[in-house]
């Protein structure tokens, strides 16, 4: 019983160091998202990124 209460903790403690590296991305087509893939490479670029973004921040 020891262990799982070690582990239980473990696992938290865990859970909330990487919570705040796992940031949410802006929602496609919103104004930050058109910012942030302007900056990103358009080599790197999905199909569905540039779709979006022909969609919705060059019309």
């Amino acid at each position: 019983m020891k262990h799982l209460k070690t582990f239980a903790f473990a696992f938290a403690v865990l859970a909330f160091a990487v919570a705040p590296l796992t940031a949410c991305s802006p929602e496609v087509g919103s104004k930050e998202w058109c910012e942030d893939l302007k900056k990103k490479p358009k080599g790197d670029w999905s199909g569905n990124e540039a779709a979006d973004f022909a969609k919705n921040c060059v019309l």
